[in-house]
């Protein structure tokens, strides 16, 4: 039991460097963020953030992480079919969750993201690998196939990524539908 509180606890304080991090993010640029600054936004103290993180490059690093297993986690409840109403429904998680992550929305906007895309995209490609390995054969090669999906995830980035620097300004299901539309006439008759 007495684990479970000390759990509990790990928890919450690590929840609470994310929250702080994400709201100073908003006010600051990212290479100026100070763990102090963490610490006085989180309402913790200086030794609570170390038993969590060596440094600022360590949670950034941690949150990057956590970042792309949310995005795969969205992913694996994605199950591509010629359904528009299933296809926006996944793209508008996406998209919501695009502009509620501000560490996302900020890497979106800029050059820094550069590490964080490559890690994502390596991750991406095993990803696809591992479920084009335990599906049906389509008339399309290996190859093809694997282009076909870099064109598709660099779309879907290049269009979260304008709407990213545009503050978000056109309503999230516009850009579903455009993500849907893409996909549904790109990608899924190249899967058939």
């Amino acid at each position: 039991m007495n684990n479970d509180i000390q759990d509990e606890r790990y928890n919450v304080a690590d929840e609470a460097i994310y929250d702080a991090f994400f709201l100073i993010l908003k006010e600051k640029d990212l290479d100026k963020i100070t763990v102090s600054d963490v610490i006085k936004k989180a309402g913790i103290v200086r030794s609570t953030f170390y038993n969590h993180y060596e440094n600022i490059p360590a949670l950034v690093t941690a949150i990057e992480d956590k970042t792309v297993n949310d995005i795969f986690s969205l992913m694996e409840t994605f199950h591509p079919k010629n359904d528009k109403d299933v296809c926006k429904s996944y793209f508008m998680a996406i998209c919501n969750y695009t502009m509620t992550n501000p560490f996302l929305a900020n890497l979106l906007r800029s050059p820094r993201g550069d590490t964080f895309f490559e890690k994502t995209m390596t991750m991406f490609h095993r990803y696809v690998g591992t479920v084009m390995q335990n599906s049906s054969p389509s008339i399309h090669s290996r190859e093809e196939f694997s282009y076909m999906v870099a064109c598709t995830i660099g779309s879907t980035i290049g269009v979260l990524h304008k709407w990213s620097v545009e503050n978000f300004k056109v309503s999230p299901e516009v850009i579903a539908d455009i993500l849907t539309q893409a996909f549904i006439t790109g990608m899924l008759p190249f899967m058939s």
